[in-house]
């Protein structure tokens, strides 16, 4: 049987609802601290009709990962789609993805690194493939302007998102002192840009 579209509208509007109250509890206590009770008290609701919309912890804790992850590579991927020179851009968006981290420590903590259920883990490597391709994008341009290094870019993204999700998992750690996150980041995506440099080229920094 179809749903009407209001039924369908209303069906979507009370998924992204539970996935907003599974945030807010991430944001405070991980994916250890995540029970469909403390879902469905966030969310004002029933454990029950949680599992409605999502069958398994599991389940719920993948649609977090893919929502939060979706927006993440959303606003990476205007960035570093800005115009600027390809350099700039690579460390532009590097340092804003770090930044978003470090502004909600324990959910990023989560997202990248926390232990979780392969289907949790499953869906993290897939929307990780996905800022590698964003990356990749930057990467042949920068190549094609002489400023990169030549290789695969795809291969290069992919080191670069390597490098910089496990320089964040130290500081994003609950137990970790920040410092200071901006610093943080700009060391980062300093670094991240000097993996790409190209040497040969006049004028480049070494």
């Amino acid at each position: 049987m179809f749903m009407s579209e209001e039924l369908t509208a209303r069906h979507a509007g009370r998924r992204r609802a539970l996935i907003a109250a599974a945030r807010e509890v991430v944001s405070n206590d991980g994916f250890a601290g995540l029970q469909m009770l403390s879902v469905a008290a966030a969310a004002g609701t029933a454990v029950g009709t949680i599992y409605r919309y999502f069958p398994s912890k599991a389940e719920l804790c993948a649609a977090l990962v893919a929502e939060v992850s979706a927006r993440e590579l959303q606003v990476l991927s205007e960035v570093s789609e800005s115009g600027a020179p390809p350099a700039e851009a690579l460390a532009a968006a590097v340092a804003v993805f770090a930044r978003r981290a470090m502004a909600d420590r324990r959910l990023a903590y989560a997202m990248i690194a926390e232990p979780v259920e392969p289907a949790v883990d499953a869906q993290r490597l897939i929307w990780r493939a996905r800022i590698g391709e964003a990356l990749a994008a930057v990467v042949a341009r920068g190549q094609r302007a002489g400023v990169f290094r030549r290789c695969a870019p795809r291969l290069a993204a992919a080191c670069i998102t390597g490098a910089f999700m496990e320089a964040l998992v130290g500081p994003l750690s609950p137990t970790a002192d920040a410092g200071d996150p901006a610093a943080l980041a700009d060391e980062i995506a300093a670094l991240c840009q000097a993996m790409m440099t190209n040497n040969e080229t006049p004028g480049a920094t070494p």
